[in-house]
């Protein structure tokens, strides 16, 4: 264990000794599946969590989300038009996903 981990550990421990740890949000739960994080930066990943948790989500949240739903959606469909159709519609959602993610990365650049 590196010294990091002992000052980590130590805190922790003083923080349940005084109580500090009791009745916090999540308390008896598992950790929430955070996978989608490992293809983000961490500071992206914590940005996007607190945005969540106060309600509000980046807009190229809002389209991966919409071409997740459309994904399932391609995937029950059996006529070939419809299947042309929607994946057009996909490709559209995945270039504005793209463009949403880019104007942050723009915006965010020092």
């Amino acid at each position: 264990m590196g010294w990091l981990e002992r000052i980590a550990e130590r805190q922790m421990l003083r923080a349940r000794a005084r109580g500090q740890l009791i009745g916090l949000a999540g308390e008896g739960k598992p950790l929430p599946d955070r996978t989608g994080d490992a293809f983000v930066s961490v500071g992206d990943a914590a940005g996007f969590r607190i945005m969540a948790a106060a309600g509000v989500l980046p807009e190229e949240i809002e389209w991966k989300k919409r071409a997740e739903v459309l994904r399932a959606h391609v995937a029950a469909l059996t006529d070939p038009d419809e299947i042309k159709a929607a994946l057009a519609e996909l490709a559209r959602i995945e270039m504005r996903r793209a463009i949403a993610e880019e104007a942050r990365r723009a915006f965010l650049k020092p």
